[in-house]
């Protein structure tokens, strides 16, 4: 812990601040694409909006319960500290170990990918075909280059203190959001396709899944199960809610701000999210032809390399739209990676003071940040870059970070048994009924995902189940030295 006169966490974030923080880590370039996969594994236009939907009033039911949470203990390491105290110190330590490993070094690392990866539309220069080193066990190429610099220069940043941090995270937020309005615009008022609209309304409920060129009707049991498979887009899009959380220490009145912010961030990003794949379904036939000529012809489900947005605006920009969306998917994914950064070195930092971290990240810099702590997340953030395995990591993600959302929303309950007069200046609205029917339905996706997509859960239970002797580990040899 801090000792006396040593440099402590400075409260700046007010509830605009924090709000930002929701919206600007949620919104990355998820949004821009997996709508496609979504449709290719649903077909209909309806239940497209279903999975978006569902995805979205299990975000805002979740974000609900954690504010029982943040206004209980508003400290830093957030989600990491609601673990620890409602079960045990082991448990949240694997939050935190799956956490560093994969959920958030690892989606930063896709996000950088993906700015740098768009970069390259408007700088041919970055391509993953432009290697400048190869040392036959990694690849050097520009795009990598370009991300791992991404995430350098926002690591740094974020070292000179949270004002910093946070004036960048409004800008960009509010930049994405005042483009995203005007994408929304564009998309309702001005490149509306009759033709579109027409033959997506034949096949609303119709849902239909193409697999290998086969298409496959859909109906009952394997109808549910379908959404809960494509879900895996969506929940994986609208994740990082949580990330405010982990800033509690820093946040202005956070017993009040930060269950405000969940509530408030998550909600402006579900209605965002319905709006955009409206928009989509306004100016292009979900289902479409893989070899089709036109963005028209390729629809939804076959959008060159899945980027649905740059199709949808194609017809009112023309050749210019890749162009556009570069840009903007660009300001989105910079920003989304900043709060991302920002954030998660504070769950480090809690575990460090736990002696579950090695004790430098357990530091506060003279600026008031854990500088240690961003650096080793910089580094590791960095190697999975390189090592291209980022994609298959993030694959894993959504199953695990079910798990512990899970978990920590069941901490409500376990918590008004353990702690029953705690403060607890906000009450999870719904209680019992609401937290628990997250619970049930992530309980359910869960299940759909073992049964349906056994590839992107077992692996993801592995890293989970592997911090376990990492925990006893690090208990052990840094336990020693504190």
């Amino acid at each position: 812990m801090q000792k006396p006169g040593e440099p402590s966490f400075k409260r700046s974030l007010n509830l605009f601040d924090s709000t930002a923080i929701v919206v600007g880590s949620m919104i990355g370039s998820g949004i821009f694409i997996v709508s496609a996969d979504m449709s290719r594994t649903l077909g209909a236009p309806g239940w497209l909006l279903v999975a978006w939907a569902v995805t979205g009033v299990m975000t805002i039911l979740a974000a609900l319960s954690y504010g029982e949470l943040a206004s209980m203990m508003p400290k830093a390491g957030g989600q990491y500290v609601y673990l620890r105290e409602a079960y045990n110190p082991l448990t949240g330590f694997l939050y935190g170990w799956t956490l560093f490993t994969v959920i958030q070094t690892g989606t930063i690392a896709a996000v950088a990918m993906a700015f740098a990866k768009f970069a390259g539309v408007l700088f041919p220069f970055f391509s993953e075909d432009n290697v400048w080193l190869d040392v036959g066990f990694v690849k050097f190429n520009t795009v990598q280059i370009l991300a791992i610099s991404t995430i350098i220069i926002l690591t740094w940043l974020n070292t000179q203190g949270i004002k910093l941090g946070k004036i960048i995270q409004n800008f960009f937020t509010s930049t994405k959001a005042i483009v995203l309005v005007a994408f929304l615009i564009a998309g309702f008022f001005f490149v509306k396709s009759s033709a579109a609209d027409t033959g997506n309304s034949l096949i609303f409920w119709d849902a239909m899944k193409i697999d290998g060129g086969k298409a496959t009707g859909l109906a009952g049991f394997a109808l549910i199960a379908a959404i809960g498979t494509a879900m895996v887009g969506s929940l994986f899009s609208s994740d990082a809610w949580n990330n405010i959380t982990f800033t509690a220490g820093e946040v202005i009145n956070p017993k009040r701000n930060i269950p405000l912010s969940l509530f408030f961030g998550t909600l402006i990003v579900t209605v965002i999210y319905i709006l955009v794949n409206m928009v989509y379904l306004n100016t292009l036939p979900l289902r479409g032809v893989e070899d089709g000529a036109t963005a028209f012809e390729k629809g939804i489900q076959f959008a060159t390399n899945d980027r649905v947005a740059t199709a949808s605006i194609s017809g009112l920009f023309g050749e210019y739209a890749a162009v556009i969306m570069a840009v903007f998917i660009m300001i989105s994914t910079f920003g989304c990676n900043n709060g991302l950064i920002l954030s998660g070195s504070r769950v480090y930092y809690a575990m460090a003071n736990d002696g579950l971290f090695f004790k430098k990240v357990g530091q506060l810099n003279k600026k008031g940040v854990p500088s240690a702590g961003l650096f080793v997340q910089c580094i590791w953030a960095s190697l999975l870059c390189l090592s291209g395995t980022y994609g298959n990591l993030l694959d894993y993600v959504v199953f695990a970070v079910l798990i512990f959302y899970s978990l920590t929303i069941a901490g409500v309950f376990i918590l008004r048994v353990k702690q029953p007069n705690a403060e607890r200046p906000y009450k999870a609205f719904g209680y019992p009924v609401l937290p628990a029917l997250y619970i049930l339905a992530a309980a359910f996706i869960m299940i759909i995902l073992l049964i349906y997509k056994p590839d992107y859960t077992w692996p993801g239970l592995v890293i989970v189940l592997v911090g376990i002797p990492v925990y006893f580990i690090m208990k052990k040899k840094i336990g020693e030295r504190r």
